[in-house]
C-alpha cells in the first residue's frame, strides 16, 4: 500500500492576496479527567475481525498521550497487543473481567457492557 500524503492546506489552492494567511484547523486539547471522573465501558467485539475477538475499553476523556499510556499498561498487564485512537482501546483477546479489574484498581469508573 502507498502512503497518502496529507495536504497541508484544504481547500485554498491560490491567493491573490498579499495579506491572505492560510487559518489551520486548531486542535483543541481536551483535558484528561481524573480516574474517578473518567466513565469507562469494557466490552468484546468480533465484527469485521474475521471472527476474532477483542475487549473493547470505550468512553476514555482526555488527550491522547494519556489514553496511549492507559492502552499501554493495559497491554502489558494482559501480555497481548492492541492499539489506541479515539478515546477507544482494542485489546487482543477476551480479557473483558481482568481489564474490569485493572481499571477498578486504578480507580476509573468501569462499566461491563454485554453478557
Amino acid at each position: 500500500m502507498a502512503k497518502q500524503k496529507k495536504q497541508k492546506f484544504e481547500g485554498i489552492v491560490f491567493s491573490t492576496d498579499s495579506n491572505f494567511e492560510y487559518e489551520f484547523d486548531s486542535h483543541e486539547t481536551v483535558e484528561t479527567l481524573p480516574p474517578n471522573r473518567q466513565k469507562l465501558k469494557v466490552l468484546l467485539d468480533k465484527k469485521s475481525r474475521k471472527g476474532k475477538v477483542v475487549t473493547i475499553v470505550e468512553g476514555f476523556v482526555g488527550d491522547d498521550d494519556d489514553l496511549q499510556t492507559l492502552a499501554k499498561t493495559l497491554k502489558q498487564k494482559c501480555g497481548v497487543g492492541g492499539s489506541a485512537k479515539d478515546g477507544e482501546i482494542l485489546i487482543q483477546g477476551d480479557f473483558k473481567q481482568k481489564i474490569y479489574d485493572l481499571l477498578k484498581s486504578l480507580e476509573y469508573q468501569v462499566k461491563i457492557v454485554g453478557g
